[in-house]
C-alpha cells in the first residue's frame, strides 16, 4: 500500500479550515431553509386568517363603527372594510415623531364624527403589541385635531361675544356650542408603554405641529361642524381582556373613540400551531411587506378564496395561488386592464411549508371573555361602496385607479393615462386620450418630471375648452395625484379657477404652497398616498418652469 502523502502544516490548517467553513454554511443553509418554511406562503395567509377571527370579534363588539384599514398591511384583516387610511409608522419613531400635513387623513375624523367613532385596523412585525402608528403616529394626529377645532371654537364664542351675536343664538344651538369650546379636551393621550421623556417631547412639538396644521389650508370648520366630540384613541391587542357583559356603549363616552386595533399576537405567544390536518408556524404581522410573500396576491382575492387556500394546506397552497393569480391577470387582460404577472422559481411552487381598560393600562392574556362565540370574518357587516372616480372640486379634473377608466368614459371627455403597464384601453373616438408611461422615482428619478410638460401642454389645451379630464395611474393613489398636483399649481389660480396658466410666474413656489395644493387634492382624493420621491420631483418641475419663465420675460417686453 502506497504511503500517505505527507501533508504541511499549512495544508492541514487550511483543510480544517474549509471543514469549519463548510460546517458553518451548512449550519446556515439549514436555518435559511428552516426560515423559508416558517414564513411559507400557507403560514402567512393562515396567520392572517386566524387574526382576522380576532378583527372580527372586535368589530362585532361595536358594529355601528366603520371599520378602517392602515394600508396596506391592516387591509389583509377583513374582507369587509369601510374605508382605508394611510398613517406611517415613521412618523411615530422614537425621538423622531413627526406630524404630517401630506397624509391628513382627514377623511378619517369626518367618517368618525359622522358614524360616533371608528375602528382602525393594522398590524406589526416586530415583536411590538402595536405598530408605531397606533402608539404614536394616531395619537398625535389626533391631538393635533383636537387642539385646531379648540382653537377655532374659542375663537368663534370671542368673536360672537364682541359682536354682540351670543345673546341671539337660540337656546338650543348654544347648549350645544358652548360645551364644546369650554370642555374640549385637547390634550395628548398616549398608551402606558410610551415613556414619560418622549411624551414630553412629543408635547412640546404639539403647537408647532397645530399652527402647521391650521395653515395647510385644512377645512377646520367642517371639522368642527362634525365632530360633537374629542376624538381620543383607544388600544386593543390579542393581549386585551374584555369582558362582553360589560362593553361600553360607544356613544356613553364623552369622546369620539379612535379604537386602535393591533391584528396579530406578539412574538413569542404560541409560534408552533397546529389544526386538524395541517401543522403550521404562526407569523405576527404576516400582512406586513407583501412584495416579499404574497406572488402577486391582493388582500381581495386573498378573501374571494380564502376558505379553499385554507383547506388546500401547505402542500398544494403555492400552486393554488399560482392559479388564481394567472386566472386573475388573463380575466383582466381579456378586459384590457393591467395586472402584473407573477413570475415564481418552479422549485419554490413544489417547496412544503411544512417540512378591560382601552386607554393603555397593563393587560392580561387575550382572550374574548364570557363567551362561545366563534366569528367567521366572513360574515361581518358589508362595506360601504367605494367611491372610484374622484372629481377635485370644480376644477374639471378627476383621479381614478386604470382600472377604473370604463367606468368614467361616460362623464369625462378626455383621459390622461400615467399608468407605465398600462395596454392599450379601449377609448371611444370622442375621448381625447393621452398615455404618458411614467415611471415612480423608485425605477426612474426623472420620469415625472420629463413627462410633466406633455401633462401639462394636453390638459391646457383641453381645459380651455371646458372639457373634463380623468387623471389616472395604476393605483390612483400616487403619480395621477402628482400630476394633478402639478396641473392645479400650474394652470389654476391661488383661488382654485382656471386661467390657464397666467398667475403661475407671479406665485411663490415653495414647498409648503405645494402641501396646502396638497391638501386640497386630498380633501377630494381621500385614498391619495404621493411618494416623497414623486412629490419632489414635481417641486422640480414647477420651480424650474417659473424661473424660466421669468427669465422669458425680459425678453418678451423687449421685443
Amino acid at each position: 500500500m502506497a504511503p500517505l502523502p505527507h501533508r504541511s502544516r499549512r495544508e492541514v490548517e487550511a483543510a480544517a479550515a474549509a471543514e469549519e467553513e463548510e460546517a458553518r454554511m451548512s449550519i446556515y443553509r439549514a436555518s435559511r431553509s428552516i426560515k423559508r418554511r416558517e414564513n411559507s406562503l400557507y403560514n402567512a395567509l393562515r396567520s392572517i386568517y386566524e387574526d382576522s377571527v380576532f378583527v372580527a370579534e372586535i368589530a362585532g363588539l361595536w358594529p355601528q363603527l366603520p371599520l378602517v384599514a392602515n394600508l396596506r398591511c391592516g387591509l389583509w384583516y377583513s374582507p369587509r372594510f369601510h374605508s382605508t387610511c394611510y398613517f406611517k409608522s415613521t412618523d411615530g419613531h422614537t425621538n423622531n415623531c413627526s406630524f404630517s400635513t401630506s397624509r391628513l387623513n382627514l377623511h378619517v375624523a369626518h367618517l368618525a364624527g359622522q358614524r360616533g367613532g371608528c375602528i382602525i385596523v393594522d398590524s406589526t412585525r416586530k415583536g411590538k403589541r402595536f405598530p408605531d402608528s397606533m402608539s404614536k403616529t394616531i395619537p398625535i394626529w389626533a391631538c393635533v385635531l383636537n387642539r385646531a377645532i379648540k382653537d377655532l371654537l374659542q375663537t368663534m364664542v370671542r368673536d360672537s361675544e364682541r359682536d354682540g351675536e351670543l345673546l341671539n343664538i337660540s337656546s338650543n344651538e348654544g347648549a350645544e356650542m358652548m360645551p364644546t369650546s369650554a370642555n374640549w379636551d385637547s390634550s395628548l393621550h398616549l398608551p402606558l408603554w410610551v415613556p414619560d421623556t418622549e411624551k414630553a417631547a412629543i408635547e412640546g412639538r404639539l403647537e408647532d405641529w397645530t399652527k402647521q396644521f391650521k395653515a395647510c389650508g385644512a377645512d377646520i370648520g367642517s371639522l368642527a361642524s362634525i365632530l360633537r366630540k374629542p376624538l381620543q384613541p383607544l388600544w386593543i391587542s390579542q393581549r386585551t381582556l374584555i369582558w362582553l357583559n360589560e362593553v361600553p356603549d360607544y356613544n356613553s363616552w364623552d369622546f369620539t373613540p379612535i379604537i386602535l386595533v393591533s391584528a396579530s399576537a406578539p412574538d413569542g405567544i404560541t409560534e408552533q400551531r397546529t389544526s386538524s390536518e395541517y401543522s403550521w408556524h404562526y407569523i405576527s404581522g404576516a400582512g406586513d411587506d407583501e412584495e416579499s410573500w404574497a406572488r402577486g396576491l391582493s388582500p381581495k382575492l386573498f378573501w374571494e378564496h380564502a376558505f379553499d387556500l385554507i383547506d388546500a394546506g401547505p402542500e398544494l397552497c403555492n400552486r393554488l395561488v399560482a392559479d388564481i393569480v394567472e386566472k386573475e391577470r388573463v380575466y383582466r387582460s381579456q378586459r384590457i386592464e393591467y395586472f402584473p404577472q407573477v413570475t415564481v422559481k418552479p422549485s419554490e411552487l413544489l417547496m412544503s411549508s411544512d417540512n378591560p381598560c382601552f386607554d393603555g393600562e397593563p393587560v392580561m392574556e387575550s382572550k374574548i371573555m364570557n363567551t362561545d362565540l366563534c366569528v367567521n370574518p366572513l360574515k361581518v357587516s358589508p362595506p360601504i361602496e367605494k367611491q372610484s372616480i374622484f372629481w377635485l372640486g370644480s376644477t374639471n379634473l378627476a383621479v381614478a385607479s386604470t382600472l377604473h377608466v370604463p367606468d368614467a368614459l361616460g362623464v369625462v371627455d378626455c383621459v390622461l393615462n400615467c399608468d407605465a403597464n398600462s395596454t392599450a384601453l379601449c377609448i371611444p373616438s370622442s375621448v381625447s386620450y393621452l398615455h404618458l408611461p411614467i415611471l415612480s422615482s423608485k425605477l426612474d428619478r426623472f420620469s415625472v418630471i420629463n413627462n410633466l410638460p406633455l401633462a401639462i401642454d394636453f390638459s391646457k389645451s383641453n381645459l380651455i375648452r371646458g372639457k373634463k379630464i380623468l387623471v389616472c395611474c395604476h393605483t390612483g393613489e400616487d403619480i395621477s395625484i402628482c400630476v394633478s398636483l402639478a396641473i392645479l399649481a400650474f394652470l389654476f389660480d391661488e383661488r382654485g379657477s382656471f386661467d390657464g396658466g397666467k398667475s403661475f410666474v407671479g406665485k411663490n413656489i415653495t414647498k409648503w404652497e405645494m402641501r396646502r395644493q396638497l391638501v386640497f387634492i386630498c380633501k377630494f382624493a381621500v385614498n391619495a398616498r404621493p411618494s416623497r420621491g414623486n412629490l419632489k420631483q414635481v417641486f422640480g418641475f414647477l420651480s424650474r418652469e417659473r424661473e424660466r419663465l421669468v427669465n422669458l420675460e425680459p425678453d418678451v417686453h423687449a421685443a
